[in-house]
C-alpha cells in the first residue's frame, strides 16, 4: 500500500468539505491532515483536525508535513468585508501556508484558482488569485497543479442569487452556449483534483482550464 498523506486548508468550505470527505474514502491516502480555524463534527480514524490561527502560522507550520497540499480557501467581498479582509484570505493565508509547506519538503500542491485569474486583471478577485498563481509556481514545490474551475454549484452552500445565476446558465448550456463554462460540482473538481494528485507531470506547473478539468 501506498502511504500517502494529504494537508488541507479550506476544509469547511464548499469545495474544501467534498475534497476532505473523498480523500478520507480514498484507498491511496491513509493519512488526511486538516487545518482550520474552527472544528468540525466529521470523524474518521485516518483524520486528524488542526484548530490553528493563520495569524499565527509560525506557532504551527511544522505540522505542514506530508505528501500532497490541497489548498481551497475562498470568500467573497461581501463576507469578508473589506478588500484588505478577503486578500488575507484568498492570497495571504494560502501564500504563506503553501511557502511553509515547500520549506518543509512537501512535494505537491493543488491550488484551487479561478477561471480568468490574471495577476494584470482590472478586476479585485481575478488579479489576487492570478497574484497567488504567480507566487505558489515560483515555490520549491516539485509539483504545482492550478485549477481554474468555472462558476462552482456548491450545493447547499448555495445562496439564493447563487442559485438563479446557475438555473441560467444550465439553461443558455443546453443551447450550446458557453458549455465548457457550465456550472462544475464541487463534487466533481475534488474528484479531478483528487485524480490528478496521482499523476506525475512533465512539468513542473500544471493549469488547468474549465475545458480540460472537465475533460480530466
Amino acid at each position: 500500500m501506498i502511504t500517502t498523506t494529504a494537508l488541507v486548508i479550506g476544509a469547511t468550505g464548499a469545495t474544501g468539505t467534498s475534497l476532505v470527505k473523498q480523500l478520507l474514502e480514498n484507498e491511496h491516502y491513509v493519512l488526511v491532515h486538516v487545518f482550520a480555524r474552527k472544528k468540525a463534527s466529521l470523524s474518521h480514524p485516518k483524520l486528524t483536525w488542526h484548530v490553528v490561527d493563520f495569524n499565527a502560522l509560525d506557532t504551527w507550520k511544522a505540522q505542514l508535513k506530508g505528501d500532497v497540499l490541497f489548498s481551497a480557501m475562498g470568500t467573497t467581498l461581501k463576507l469578508a468585508g473589506s478588500k484588505d479582509a478577503q486578500f488575507k484570505i484568498d492570497f495571504t493565508y494560502q501564500h504563506d501556508v503553501a511557502k511553509a509547506a515547500a520549506e518543509n519538503g512537501v512535494p505537491s500542491l493543488l491550488l484551487v484558482s479561478s477561471t480568468g485569474s490574471s495577476s494584470k486583471s482590472p478586476f479585485f478577485y481575478a488579479k489576487i488569485k492570478g497574484q497567488l498563481e504567480d507566487a505558489v509556481s515560483k515555490m520549491n514545490f516539485k509539483q504545482v497543479h492550478i485549477f481554474q474551475p468555472p462558476f462552482l454549484d456548491r450545493g447547499s452552500f448555495l445562496r439564493s442569487n447563487e442559485k438563479s445565476g446557475i438555473k441560467f446558465l444550465n439553461m443558455i448550456n443546453k443551447l450550446g452556449v458557453l458549455r465548457s463554462q457550465m456550472p462544475m460540482p464541487v463534487d466533481f473538481l475534488a474528484k479531478q483534483m483528487i485524480r490528478v494528485s496521482y499523476r506525475e507531470s512533465d512539468a513542473k506547473v500544471k493549469t488547468y482550464n474549465p475545458k480540460q478539468i472537465w475533460k480530466l
